[in-house]
């Protein structure tokens, strides 16, 4: 009897023993040369990993459950070169746990006119140190009310000059959760740089700025409401903007039973000649009871910040361009000599209500570690010349 058990006990383990996971290598010098074939040969929990080089037309569909696919060096480049794949995407990701790191999405086009890098349908995808250039939509995603996508240190630029639909850098439907952290976003082109109707977007430590050569509508859109907490970003449209307002929140009517906006720490910034809306709550689409918070805003050129979006707004202030210390370089930070150094509002974080930022943008991509001043300044960076 005790041999029996012990030989129960024994194969109870190795039945419950997950099966290890295996290392897929996919270029031109391996055994496998396609993305298309990698995907179809992968398993659950697998490691892809993309040898560097242009990939040109090879599309995928991945049905796995659980998978990291990453580009080895230097960032292997996908050129969607006129195919997709479910007439979708470069790459659709159906229903699972993704992690995607150091990929680069070009070129991204379907009949549409909805052609995404990314299409991601269902489950948590986690996209890090990857870039998505000129395709009709950098990420796009489906409405399923329990899917979670975040984004690490991620370019999203240059959307096509195409006038049959509009194209979204980023496009990010009606999900559990949306966060964004590190990223860049410029170049758009009639549509939104972010469009976002997550239940709750969480956008931190971004360059979300349209740049000399945009002409993007929206730079943030927020259409159905939800809980939004934008701090430390950049966030900011070109002189050729189609839309005076540079964040918008609740044009289309709320989706959510929980709708509040946060803007901590932004440094917004508007070139449009005639002014501009830098942020705008549509109060009587979706709910006159919503909680709006303004904290430590800096307010970059012409227009209004407050008009039209009441709530409780403590230490924001406007300048103008020139007491920024160089903008045509990207640097946002205030120049040496500004008074509203220290300007700021001291406001301690609250439990669940975390609107401190704890880091800030770095160029080119990505941010860095920031240790709380004694006295904040207004704006996404605390010390001249910190934008660098």
């Amino acid at each position: 009897m005790r041999l029996r058990a012990v030989i129960v006990s024994l194969l109870s383990l190795v039945l419950s023993e997950p099966a290890r996971a295996a290392t897929l290598r996919v270029g031109p010098e391996e055994a496998i040369t396609t993305i298309a074939e990698v995907a179809r040969l992968a398993r659950d929990g697998d490691i892809v990993e993309i040898q560097p080089g242009e990939y040109r037309g090879d599309v995928a569909s991945w049905t796995q459950r659980r998978l990291t696919i990453r580009g080895v060096g230097e960032r292997p480049v996908l050129i969607a070169d006129g195919r997709s794949a479910e007439d979708k995407a470069t790459w659709v990701i159906r229903n699972g746990d993704f992690v995607i790191d150091n990929v680069e999405f070009r070129g991204a086009r379907v009949v549409d006119g909805n052609g995404a890098g990314i299409r991601f349908e269902r489950g948590r995808l986690h996209v890090r140190n990857c870039a998505f250039v000129d395709n009709q939509t950098g990420i796009l995603t489906s409405n399923f009310s329990d899917a979670e996508l975040r984004i690490d240190d991620s370019l999203f630029a240059d959307a096509p000059r195409q006038e049959h639909s509009l194209p979204h850098l980023l496009y990010v439907g009606r999900i559990a959760q949306l966060e964004i952290f590190g990223s860049r976003f410029h170049n758009g082109y009639r549509g939104h740089l972010i469009k976002s109707r997550a239940r709750r977007s969480d956008i931190r430590y971004n360059l979300i700025y349209d740049g000399r050569a945009g002409e993007a509508s929206y730079e943030i859109d927020l259409p159905n409401g939800g809980n939004a907490t934008l701090v430390g970003n950049v966030i900011g449209q070109s002189a050729a903007t189609r839309n005076p307002v540079v964040v918008a929140y609740g044009a289309e009517g709320h989706a959510w039973a929980d709708n509040a906006l946060v803007l901590s720490h932004n440094t917004l910034t508007s070139a449009r000649p005639f002014g501009a809306w830098f942020l705008r709550v549509w109060r009587d689409r979706i709910g006159a009871n919503i909680r709006v918070q303004g904290i430590n805003n800096l307010i970059v050129g012409l227009g209004a910040f407050t008009l039209g979006a009441s709530g409780e707004f403590h230490g924001n202030f406007p300048t103008l361009s020139g007491m920024l210390n160089d903008i045509e370089t990207l640097d946002f930070s205030l120049a040496p000599g500004s008074l509203l150094h220290g300007r700021g509002k001291n406001v301690a974080a609250s439990p669940g209500d975390d609107i401190v930022p704890d880091a800030e943008f770095q160029l080119p991509i990505g941010r860095r570690p920031l240790t709380a001043p004694a006295q904040w300044t207004p704006g996404a960076f605390q010390r001249a010349g910190d934008a660098r």
